[in-house]
């Protein structure tokens, strides 16, 4: 039996297109000082925002987030169906204290920093499939946390490369819906784990490019479209080095990606906050699109946007093995409503 709502190989095109109902962002301190702080819902003062470590920081901004997703829904979480969240934390502990807060049957996600994408692509096929009303969509990540576990702790001071990224440190939260006003997801696809065999965690852009690239590449041939059908196209977390590598990959398919195509980890810093190739993490590409991109679709400067969520799938386990860094990358069409 042949899947119906199937396109391509990788792709799913939704009968029912899920409305984006809500979405709400919490962004960090040296993300609120970028050019995107006017899109945030809310600015932190500092890391550790009123907690004694990180980790309770993260998971603080983590459930202030998605209950604010919630209100700003006018949903209460007996409302909603499912909870997919994830976050970069050892066991997704963010996504499970925060799912312990607030008590909603709850699938936990880990897809590195293309969570937010692939929980997007996930909930939007419970709901139109018919087995949710409503799904809240949630990640977060911090830049402490993140570079104690995955590089080097912020105390040693090691100097970073410029290839390098900066972990964004905040959240991003979406109530999907069967129906209601809004964006609609009408499109995604699932992306392959590729590994070209780069083992450098600080340059992770290059790590995921080629994951991004295939997936935009697939995408394309799912559908029959082209760059120019897309009034933006953008990337989780690749960074400046790593959006180079995607157009370089996509012009070797003869893919022309015009300057409609920009990075999240681009986009959300400036050159002159030192953070070297730019953001990275879950809440790089969350608070991106939770912020200015929903906004930009809000005004009606974007009627069309694809966005490719990417994740290098590493881990201190897989670094200690010697093992070297597969990407991912998940792509989701959200459409003016």
């Amino acid at each position: 039996m042949k899947a119906v709502k199937k396109v391509g190989l990788q792709t799913v095109a939704f009968s029912n297109p899920p409305v984006i109902v809500a979405a709400a962002c919490i962004a960090g301190p040296k993300e609120g000082e970028g050019p995107l702080k006017d899109s945030f819902d809310k600015v932190l003062e500092d890391m550790y925002y009123g907690e004694k470590t990180w980790e309770k920081a993260e998971q603080k901004i983590f459930r202030e987030t998605m209950e604010l997703a919630l209100q700003k829904a006018h949903l209460k979480t007996d409302d909603i169906d499912f909870m997919l969240a994830g976050d970069l934390t050892n066991q997704i502990i963010a996504a499970n204290f925060t799912a312990r807060s607030l008590a909603i049957p709850f699938i936990g996600l880990y897809g590195a920093c293309s969570t937010m994408y692939e929980g997007l692509a996930l909930g939007s096929m419970l709901i139109d499939g018919g087995f949710a009303r409503y799904v809240l969509v949630g990640v977060s990540s911090h830049y402490a946390t993140a570079e104690r576990q995955f590089r080097f702790p912020t105390e040693q001071g090691v100097q970073r490369a410029m290839s390098a990224q900066w972990t964004v440190t905040g959240s991003g939260a979406v109530v999907l819906g069967a129906q209601g006003q809004g964006p609609r997801i009408t499109h995604a696809t699932v992306g392959k784990v590729m590994d070209f065999g780069e083992g450098d965690a600080g340059d992770m852009g290059a790590a995921m490019a080629p994951a991004a690239a295939d997936t935009l590449l697939q995408h394309f041939q799912d559908t029959g479209r082209c760059p120019g059908d897309y009034g933006l196209i953008a990337t989780g977390d690749l960074g400046k080095y790593g959006r180079q590598l995607v157009v370089k990959l996509a012009e070797q398919k003869a893919v022309a990606l015009s300057d409609s195509y920009t990075d999240c980890g681009v986009l959300i810093f400036d050159e002159s906050q030192d953070t070297h190739a730019g953001g990275s993490g879950c809440a790089c590409s969350a608070v991106v699109t939770c912020g200015h991109i929903l906004d930009q679709m809000k005004q009606g400067k974007i009627k069309r946007f694809l966005g490719i969520g990417t994740g290098a799938l590493l881990s201190p386990c897989s670094c200690l093995q010697g093992e070297s860094i597969p990407g991912i990358g998940h792509a989701v069409v959200i459409e003016a409503g």
